[in-house]
């Protein structure tokens, strides 16, 4: 290690290391929360001026991190949000935290992860870490990121280091946080490994060091790939069940008392949340460079991408079969966040099932007591819709209410007892009632 690199290390050791976090959503706020836990500063950085005023006036709009873990942070200068990227220079350690969207044909969109890294390029100086979280397809690190940020004469390895580590943030989840979850690491040189691994052995349980970024870009898309086919599968298997007359929430039920050799896997209304349903065709279109096709992966993306239309067409059936007209009929949507009792929307299946029901013609309302209103979607830019009271008056007047997530707050019972349809894509209601769906 040359003298920068130990410098770097013994100031991490030490606390002395300012940490700079770029894009403060569902991933990067909960790293700043992690830093600040174990006594870093940290700088967050944010292009949209809306969140970085709430996080400078110590208000959180992320359910899982609290507004208190903000404001103490505040009041001892610990935390600083800002917009202004030319303070990247205070900082020793760089996490690029942004999104990686697909484009309309369902290619990467690294235009976020590139801005960035041009950003970062301009104000860039010796002895800094920079790396990347965001998921990706193998050879982002080394192949976009790396010219780019060597185009000012500093050298990856020497004067400044670059490392992949993904991020395994599951909003909502009560049990595993950015802590306490193993951090895989991948570096361009040892030195960048070492670095790397040294920063994030004093804010998580465990480093998993492989041998590249690719490694570490190719490990975070075969989790999220593992799961895509396994919930394609039970997909398939529940459509497939129903017309056969069996409860496929049963059979996975009976297949779980196995203990070994088995993995329960749930169907639902199609995939949400910013990794699985996007993070396949990362690899997918990366394939194609060495000429080898991905047919288990499309296969699974078609699957689970179809689940919204399976939705809607069994809504229309329901309905038809109960002499109401499509047309003109209100539906309620219970749920817009793309799980349970969590805040987050992004590529949540229930936005897809409002905008196919409005476009065959149906009134739709939604009720989620975590997302007071949903706007502003990439996918859906004309969506504006606000959460509506769920009430005695309402499930009444509703001609179908569709659980697209199953929040813990809703009283299932009392929705089946005053609703005169109720279609449930998760399995929600447990008893057998006659106006009951299961889609």
């Amino acid at each position: 290690m040359n003298r920068l690199s130990r410098s770097l290390m013994t100031r991490i050791k030490n606390r002395e290391a300012a940490v700079g976090v770029i894009g403060l959503g569902y991933v990067g706020l909960p790293l700043v929360k992690a830093f600040l836990k174990k006594g870093f500063r940290v700088l967050g950085f944010d292009i949209d001026p809306a969140k970085v005023e709430m996080l400078s006036r110590g208000r959180s709009y992320i359910k899982h991190v609290s507004a208190l873990d903000l404001r103490k942070s505040l009041s001892n200068k610990m935390f600083d949000a800002t917009t202004d990227f030319r303070r990247l220079g205070e900082v020793e350690a760089i996490l690029i935290c942004v999104p990686t969207p697909l484009d309309a044909h369902r290619n990467p969109d690294l235009s976020y992860v590139l801005k960035t890294t041009e950003t970062v390029a301009r104000h860039l100086r010796k002895g800094q870490i920079v790396i990347l979280e965001s998921t990706t397809y193998p050879g982002t690190t080394d192949e976009e990121m790396l010219p780019l940020l060597e185009k000012g004469g500093l050298k990856v390895g020497r004067d400044v280091f670059l490392a992949f580590s993904p991020e395994r943030e599951n909003p909502g989840d009560p049990v595993f946080t950015a802590e306490n979850t193993p951090k895989v690491v991948g570096g361009i040189t040892p030195d960048c490994l070492k670095i790397a691994r040294t920063l994030y052995d004093q804010v998580v349980v465990k480093t998993v060091p492989v041998s590249s970024t690719r490694a570490a870009e190719a490990s975070k898309l075969l989790e999220n790939i593992f799961r895509c086919v396994n919930i394609a599968l039970v997909n398939e298997m529940k459509m497939i069940f129903e017309r056969m007359g069996i409860d496929v929430w049963e059979v996975i039920r009976a297949a779980s008392s196995k203990p070994f050799g088995f993995m329960p896997f749930y169907p639902g209304p199609g995939l949400g949340g910013h990794c699985i349903p996007i993070d396949p065709f990362y690899l997918t279109w990366k394939a194609r460079e060495v000429d080898h096709p991905t047919k288990f992966i499309e296969l699974a993306g078609e699957i689970n991408t179809a689940m919204p239309y399976h939705v809607v067409m069994k809504t229309i059936e329901a309905l038809s079969k109960r002499g109401r007209a499509i047309k003109g009929s209100k539906i309620l949507v219970l749920g817009i966040a793309y799980k349970k009792d969590i805040d987050d929307q992004r590529e949540s299946p229930a936005l897809k099932i409002v905008s196919l029901l409005r476009q065959k013609g149906l009134k739709v309302d939604y009720n989620d007591p975590f997302v007071p209103e949903s706007s502003g979607h990439r996918e859906y830019p004309g969506l504006a819709l606000r959460s509506v009271p769920l009430t005695v008056r309402r499930l009444r007047a509703s001609d179908a209410v569709i659980i697209a997530t199953d929040h813990s707050a809703y009283d299932y019972g009392w929705i089946v007892k005053n609703a005169r349809l109720v279609i449930d894509t998760r399995n929600a209601v447990k008893t057998k009632a006659r106006n009951v769906v299961k889609a």
